[in-house]
């Protein structure tokens, strides 16, 4: 697909959950399967470190790599943090801590 960018494809902003610990690590790529295969095969230099398994607890796409990194850049803030517990509440309830 040609963006009106003239790029193909979507930037992607996702959350994933160590199944290990619980912890989240917040990200943007433009390949979702690589970047999860990556996290998961210890090449990430930001989880490799942590033990145990990641999954994709969230995800958003966009067409434009600003919006994309700006979403990021606030879900990493702490406004943003309290967003994704808020949007994630029944997933977090239903998670065993």
């Amino acid at each position: 697909m040609i963006t009106r960018h003239g790029r193909e494809g979507f930037y992607y902003v996702y959350v994933i959950e160590n199944d290990h610990d619980l912890s989240w690590y917040i990200g943007f790529t433009i390949n979702f399967g690589k970047r999860l295969q990556e996290h998961n095969s210890g090449k990430s230099p930001y989880t490799s470190r942590k033990q145990g398994k990641r999954r994709v607890i969230y995800a958003e796409c966009y067409l434009s790599k600003k919006d994309a990194l700006s979403r990021e850049e606030f879900l990493k803030s702490g406004s943003g943090r309290r967003f994704l517990k808020n949007q994630l509440k029944n997933y977090l309830h239903a998670t065993p801590l």
